[in-house]
């Protein structure tokens, strides 16, 4: 292997192509990371994606953080000989990816798998994708000096699928940023979501649409609970990804006086997608499956009441309680609905789960794990 390090800083390149497309939980990942690791004085950082002035917006302008531009869009040619290339020229000591490694080796890799859910939801996943995945995974295992995950589960999950020990596998959690914890005016938020979206209260999930995400379990709920006649609406935040033909055809043939306070929506930037979570009234987060699952920790940070599935990277969020439920049990997710619109939670319940998110989901503990996974394998 080339670049070995010798004196000076660590070289590390980031694969940032993430932040030139739509948004995914792997672009906060990377960033909430490095934007911490950045101020590691003994670390020297190569951010790559085509579009160099969005990193410029995400990453802070420090002399030890580098944007170099990516030319091409193909993910094999910017994997077999763009990157490979950037590595060799910057003489990078360790090359961080998500997912998936190049062929050609000439650094330390590191690599983050966040789950496997194909696995588990084979029905969801074309044969083609899980064999194409599962492949390119468990080269990318063997071809690594680091992997790294999210979760318990997706530890055990990727040493089960990709056959090997899970002392092998690192986890490294997501976290809730700071400005998750920071005070807020409730009623200002929801005056702006009012007047911006010309949504009332409302009950809220934030996350992409695919059949996994059980975003129909929510709209059958909501609809039986017939909470429109209440003047209370159902928002749903996060791009189509994998069509959902079941839940567009229930939309569709729901009357115009109903749908009309059902919000959906792919494109809510930053600040308008963090004033929805303070306006809220309740949050659900109904999904199947999930490597991890941060949005759910993000409503309870900011003391909103939350209903969140019990099940696989979210299994180990117990501090809700009576709310953390079965997501194919459509009649306790309408009961705790109907429970928490009927009886606001208390706000002493609510401070207590954001403490307990607080103090176990630390973006700079995150870093600091990663950052002393590298030291170690730089000593050894």
């Amino acid at each position: 292997m080339n670049n070995e390090q010798k004196t000076g800083p660590i070289r590390i390149f980031v694969d940032a192509h993430v932040f030139d497309g739509k948004y995914q939980g792997t672009r906060t990942y990377l960033k909430e990371l490095y934007n911490i690791l950045a101020h590691q004085p003994n670390l020297e950082l190569y951010l790559g994606a085509q579009d160099t002035e969005n990193l410029r917006q995400n990453f802070p302008a420090l002399p030890n953080v580098h944007f170099v531009a990516l030319r091409s869009r193909q993910s094999w040619y910017r994997l077999l000989v763009e990157i490979p290339r950037l590595i060799r020229r910057h003489g990078i000591h360790y090359a961080h990816f998500q997912y998936i490694v190049p062929f050609r080796k000439n650094c330390r890799y590191i690599v983050t798998i966040h789950d496997m859910v194909f696995n588990e939801y084979p029905d969801e996943f074309s044969r083609t994708y899980r064999f194409s995945r599962n492949l390119l995974f468990r080269l990318a295992a063997m071809r690594s000096e680091l992997v790294t995950t999210v979760s318990t589960y997706s530890r055990r999950s990727i040493a089960r699928y990709l056959k090997m020990p899970e002392e092998k596998i690192a986890i490294v959690p997501n976290g809730v940023h700071e400005r998750f914890f920071a005070p807020y005016d409730k009623q200002a938020a929801a005056a702006h979501i009012q007047d911006r979206f010309g949504v009332g209260p409302f009950i809220l999930y934030v996350s992409r649409i695919e059949p996994r995400k059980n975003h129909l379990a929510l709209l059958e709920a909501y609809l039986d609970l017939k909470l429109y006649q209440r003047g209370i609406y159902l928002v749903l935040l996060g791009y189509k990804s994998i069509p959902v033909p079941a839940m567009e055809k229930r939309l569709t043939g729901l009357p115009p006086e109903v749908r009309s306070f059902i919000f959906i929506s792919g494109e809510v930037g930053n600040d308008d997608l963090l004033s929805f979570y303070q306006a809220c009234r309740l949050f659900v987060y109904p999904s199947r499956a999930e490597g991890f699952g941060i949005p759910p920790l993000e409503a309870a940070a900011l003391q909103v009441p939350v209903i969140c599935a019990n099940t696989t990277g979210m299994a180990e969020y117990d501090f809700f309680g009576e709310d953390h439920i079965d997501p194919l049990d459509g009649e306790a997710l309408r009961a705790r609905i109907q429970h928490h619109i009927d009886f606001p939670q208390l706000q002493g319940n609510l401070q207590a789960i954001a403490g307990l998110v607080a103090a176990r989901y630390s973006w700079r503990s995150a870093a600091d794990k990663l950052y002393q996974l590298i030291r170690s394998a730089a000593r050894g």
